[in-house]
């Protein structure tokens, strides 16, 4: 008897941590704006992002003007690191858009 309650013990316990893993991709999770369907840990990754990036710039911009950076190496980090942030920016607008449905 002992056993069958170990038993359903551990697996009420396996199937409580597993739960995230069974989850439906394709569903919002339960604690999602409601407009977007995007999930607010989402969106806070992408501004994090968003920063991140913009420090990246900013460091890059410094490095030059200080002459850590020759003006073809800055051209090229610029280039790269604002196309990046322009990715970002696109994938932040389109999370925080609501969703026609």
């Amino acid at each position: 008897m002992t056993y069958v309650i170990v038993l359903a013990v551990l697996f009420a316990v396996v199937f409580v941590i597993t739960a995230p893993l069974r989850r439906d991709p394709a569903r919002p999770e339960p604690g999602s704006d409601g407009a977007t369907g995007v999930a607010p840990s989402e969106l806070l990754e992408l501004e994090a992002e968003r920063d991140a990036k913009y420090r990246e710039i900013r460091d890059a911009e410094l490095d030059h003007q200080t002459g850590k950076l020759s003006d073809e190496d800055f051209e090229a980090i610029d280039s790269t690191l604002r196309s990046e942030a322009v990715a970002i920016l696109r994938r932040l607008d389109a999370a925080a858009k609501p969703r026609r449905g």
